[in-house]
C-alpha cells in the first residue's frame, strides 16, 4: 500500500456557495415529524414490536437459542463452580462493610444472581455484592441505627433488636435502590451513566479503596471500634484507631499478614502465568479453608479472644417488607447508589462485551440490576453490582453465558443450606484481609495522576477533586462534589474555546492554525477564524471577544469613530469649514478642531453610516482633514470557519448577527464556511437574514471563500509561498 505522502490528488469543481451548491444539487426532502408523530410511533404497537419487546425484556430467550451444549455447558460449570467460590467468600467479607452479619452476604450472591439471569444482557459479569456499595449501604446502616447511642426514630424498629435493626435498614435500602434502577430503565435513561466519566469513576473507586482499608483495619487488628458516618467519618475511624492500637490482637494481626502475603503472592502467579494455568489458583478459598481448620483446631475464639463469623443459619430466612420511613430518611443515600452500581455493573460488561463480540443494553441492565436489587432486598439481600476481580474470575475461568452464574448461585445455596456451619470458626481478620488484598487494583488507580496532569489537567482536577471529597466529606458527597467538578470542566471548555487564526498551507487548500506551521501563508486584507465549539448563551462574548483579538481592533468602537467623523465633517462642511478640493476636502482655517465627547445619541452612532450629503467618498484609509482620527480597518474580508461549531441558541444568534453588522457597517466583508446545514436552516426560521446579512456569505469551505475574496480584491503582490490559482469558465484547481 502506498503511504499518503506519496500520493496527490486534484479537484476540480466550481466553486461552490451554500446558495450556487443548493441550486445544482437537489436535496432529498424529509418530512418533519412532529411531537405528536413521535408519540404515535412510540406507542403503535405491531405483533413485530411485540416480540423485539419481549425479547429485549427477556434476553435470556436470545441467547439460549443460540446456546451450544457441546461447546459451551462444560465451561459454564468450571466457570459456576469456581466464581461461586469465590462468591461465597467475598459475600461473608463484603457484608462486613455494610456493618452486618455476615451470612447476609450470601444472600446477595443468590437472589440477585438468579433475577440477573433471566433479565440480565452480559453474559459474563458476576453479580452479587460490591465493597463500595457495601460500604455505602454500610455508612446509611450506621448513621439510622449507630453502635454507641439510639438508633433513629423508626416506627418498624420497635421490637427489633440491633441486629435486626440493621437488617431492616440494609434490605429496605436495596429495595429503594431496586426502584430507582428499575424506574430509570422504564424511563429509558441508560445514558445517564455516560455523565460519570471513566476519570470521575477511578477517582470514586480509589476514595472507596481507602475507605474500605480503614474499615477494614479493626478486623486485621482485632480492635472494637465504632462506626462512623457523615463527613470525616475516616479520621474520626482512624483517630478511634490509633488510640487502641496498644490492644491489638496479636492472633489477629498474624493471621492477617499471614494470608495477606500469601493471597498477593499467588495473585502475582495468576497473572504472570495466567496463559499456562488451566485456571487461575483460587488462593483466597484455600486459605479460608486452612484459617477454618486452623481457628477450629486451637479454638481461636474462645483461647485467643480472636472474632470470628459464628453462626450461620442453613436455612433461608422469611422475606421482610421494606420500611417506609427508612425509604425517607434514606432517599438521598440511595439514589447514588444506584448510580454507582450501575455504572461499575456496565462498564464491566461494556469490556466483556466488546473482548466477546456481543451487545448490550443499558435500559435494559438497569431494569435488570432494579428487578435484581427488589427481589434481593425483599430477602434481606446487599445492594449487588458485580465485583470486578469476581468477573474476572468467571470470564477466565471460560464463562460462556449466565448459566455460570446460575451455577454459582447453586454453590452458594449449598453454603447456605448444607455446609455454612463449616465457616463458621472463619476469623473475621480472614476475611479483612481478603478484602483489603483486592483493593490492589483499585488503590492502584492513582498512578494515573501524573499521566492525567501531563496530558489532560482537568481531567485530573477532576480525579483528585472527587477522590480528595470522596475521602474526607463520605462516598455520597463525594459523588456528588465529582460530578459538579465534571460539569464544570464542560462548561470550561466550552465557555472558554481554543480560538485560532487560520492560515493556508502553501501550495495546497489547507488551513491550519498559522501559530504552527512554518511554511505557511496569510491572505493579505483577510482573516481566517475558527471556533471549535458550539456558540451559546455561556460563550457568545467570549467568541465576540476573541473575535476582536483576532483581527486586531473593536469594529463596534471604529463604527462609532466613522459616525462621529462624518457628522463632523458634515457639520464643517455646512459652516464652510471644509472645501472640496482637487485633493479632496480640505480645511479653511488652520485651527485645531475640537473633538466633541457628546455621547448623548448612542444609538445613531451604531447605525450604519450616513454618507448623503457629502460631495465626496470618505477614504478612511488616508489622513482625514481636520486632525479628524478614526482607527485604521486593516482587512477587507473575514471568514468565520464554523465547521466545529454543532449549534447556536437564540443568544448566540442575537449576538453573532450583532458581531456581523458591527464588521459590515466598517466595511469588512464577512463569510461564513463549513457550516452545518441544520444550522443555515435554523438560521432562516429565526429570521436572522436582512439587508445586511444575506444566504451569500456562507461557503462550502475556506477555500472556496478565499478564491471568492481574490476574485474580488486581487491580491497587490506576488505570493511568495506558491500559492497558484487557475481560473478556467468559472472552475479552479489548486496545484502545488
Amino acid at each position: 500500500m502506498l503511504r499518503p505522502s506519496t500520493q496527490r490528488y486534484s479537484v476540480t469543481r466550481p466553486l461552490y456557495s451554500e446558495d450556487t451548491f443548493e441550486d445544482e444539487h437537489a436535496k432529498v426532502y424529509r418530512k418533519h415529524k412532529r411531537l405528536l408523530d413521535h408519540f404515535i410511533q412510540y406507542f403503535t404497537c405491531t405483533s413485530e414490536r411485540a416480540k423485539n419487546t419481549a425479547v429485549s425484556l427477556l434476553p435470556i430467550i436470545g441467547w439460549m437459542k443460540i446456546y451450544s451444549i457441546k461447546d459451551w455447558l462444560l465451561n459454564d460449570i468450571v466457570s459456576g463452580v469456581s466464581t461461586g467460590l469465590v462468591a461465597v467468600l467475598q459475600g461473608l467479607a463484603y457484608s462486613l462493610l455494610a456493618s452486618i452479619s455476615p451470612w447476609y452476604g450470601l444472600y446477595a450472591a443468590f437472589f440477585p444472581v438468579i433475577m440477573y439471569f433471566f433479565l440480565g444482557t452480559s453474559r459474563h459479569i458476576s453479580v452479587g455484592a460490591f465493597p463500595v456499595l457495601s460500604l455505602m449501604v454500610g455508612a446509611v446502616v450506621t448513621r439510622l441505627v449507630p453502635d454507641e447511642g439510639l438508633p433513629a426514630n423508626i416506627t418498624a424498629f420497635e421490637g427489633l433488636t440491633k441486629d435486626e435493626q440493621r437488617i431492616l435498614v440494609s434490605a429496605s435500602l436495596t429495595f429503594l435502590v431496586g426502584l430507582f434502577q428499575l424506574g430509570m430503565g422504564l424511563l429509558q435513561v441508560g445514558f445517564i451513566v455516560m455523565y460519570l466519566s471513566d476519570t470521575l469513576i477511578s477517582g470514586f473507586t480509589t476514595a472507596a479503596a481507602v475507605h474500605i482499608l480503614v474499615s477494614q483495619l479493626k478486623f486485621v487488628l482485632g480492635l472494637t471500634v465504632p462506626g462512623f458516618s457523615g463527613p470525616l467519618s475516616i479520621i474520626y475511624t482512624l483517630k478511634s484507631l490509633f488510640t487502641q492500637i496498644t490492644s491489638t490482637n496479636i492472633h489477629d494481626l498474624v493471621t492477617s499478614i499471614v494470608v495477606m502475603v500469601m493471597v498477593l503472592g499467588v495473585k502475582e502467579i495468576n497473572d504472570r502465568f495466567k496463559s499456562k494455568l488451566p485456571v487461575p489458583i483460587p488462593i483466597e478459598v484455600i486459605m479460608t479453608v486452612i484459617a477454618c481448620g486452623v481457628s477450629y483446631a486451637f479454638n481461636f475464639s474462645e483461647n485467643h479472644g480472636v472474632d470470628v463469623v459464628g453462626k450461620i443459619p442453613n436455612t433461608f430466612e422469611s422475606p421482610i417488607a421494606p420500611s417506609l420511613q427508612v425509604f425517607q430518611m434514606t432517599a438521598v443515600e440511595a439514589f447514588p447508589i444506584a448510580i454507582v452500581g450501575f455504572s461499575v455493573a456496565f462498564a464491566v460488561a461494556k469490556v466483556y462485551s466488546v473482548k466477546h463480540d456481543y451487545l448490550i443494553d443499558g435500559n435494559q441492565e438497569l431494569i435488570a440490576f432494579g428487578a435484581s436489587n427488589i427481589f434481593g432486598g425483599a430477602f434481606k439481600s446487599l445492594a449487588a453490582s458485580t465485583a470486578l476481580s469476581r468477573s474476572a474470575v468467571q470470564e477466565s475461568t471460560g464463562g460462556k453465558t449466565q448459566i455460570a452464574g446460575l451455577l454459582s448461585a447453586l454453590i452458594v445455596l449449598v453454603v447456605i443450606l448444607g455446609i455454612g456451619f463449616l465457616l463458621e470458626p472463619l476469623p473475621k481478620s480472614v476475611l479483612g484481609a481478603v478484602v483489603i488484598v483486592n483493593l490492589k487494583g483499585m488503590l492502584m488507580q492513582v498512578v494515573t495522576v501524573p499521566y492525567l496532569w501531563k496530558k489532560d489537567r482537568p481531567d485530573c482536577i477532576v480525579w483528585v477533586g472527587t477522590c480528595l471529597a470522596a475521602i474526607f466529606l463520605g462516598l455520597d458527597l463525594g459523588l456528588a462534589v465529582g460530578l459538579g467538578l465534571e460539569l464544570l470542566t464542560v462548561v470550561f471548555r466550552a465557555q472558554f474555546p481554543r480560538c485560532c487564526v487560520l492560515a493556508n498551507i502553501s501550495g495546497t487548500d489547507i488551513y491550519r492554525d498559522r501559530k504552527d506551521y512554518v511554511n505557511i501563508y496569510e491572505p493579505e486584507g483577510v482573516k481566517i477564524f475558527r471556533i471549535p465549539s458550539p456558540i451559546f448563551f455561556a460563550n457568545i462574548d467570549f467568541f465576540r471577544d476573541k473575535l476582536k483579538d483576532a483581527v486586531g481592533f473593536n469594529p463596534l468602537r471604529i463604527l462609532r469613530k466613522r459616525n462621529k467623523a462624518v457628522k463632523k465633517i458634515k457639520k464643517m462642511i455646512k459652516k464652510g469649514e471644509l472645501t472640496l478640493t482637487s485633493n479632496g476636502l480640505q480645511a479653511t482655517c488652520s485651527m485645531p478642531i475640537e473633538e466633541s465627547e457628546d455621547e448623548s445619541n448612542m444609538e445613531d452612532l451604531d447605525k450604519p453610516t450616513d454618507y448623503s450629503d457629502l460631495p465626496i467618498q470618505v477614504n478612511w484609509s488616508a489622513d482625514l482633514p481636520a486632525n479628524i482620527r478614526v482607527p485604521p480597518v486593516n482587512i477587507h474580508s473575514l471568514i468565520l470557519d464554523f465547521s466545529g461549531v454543532s449549534f447556536l441558541d437564540i443568544s448566540a444568534l442575537k449576538g453573532l448577527k450583532a458581531a456581523l453588522k458591527e464588521f459590515i457597517r466598517v466595511s469588512v466583508d464577512v463569510y461564513i464556511v463549513g457550516c452545518d446545514p441544520y444550522i443555515i436552516e435554523k438560521l432562516r426560521n429565526c429570521k436572522f437574514f436582512d439587508d445586511e446579512i444575506k444566504t451569500s456569505i456562507f461557503f462550502l469551505t475556506i477555500h472556496d471563500a478565499m478564491l471568492f475574496i481574490h476574485e474580488s480584491h486581487p491580491p497587490k503582490t506576488v505570493n511568495t509561498y506558491r500559492f497558484y490559482f487557475y481560473w478556467s469558465n468559472n472552475r479552479y484547481k489548486s496545484n502545488s
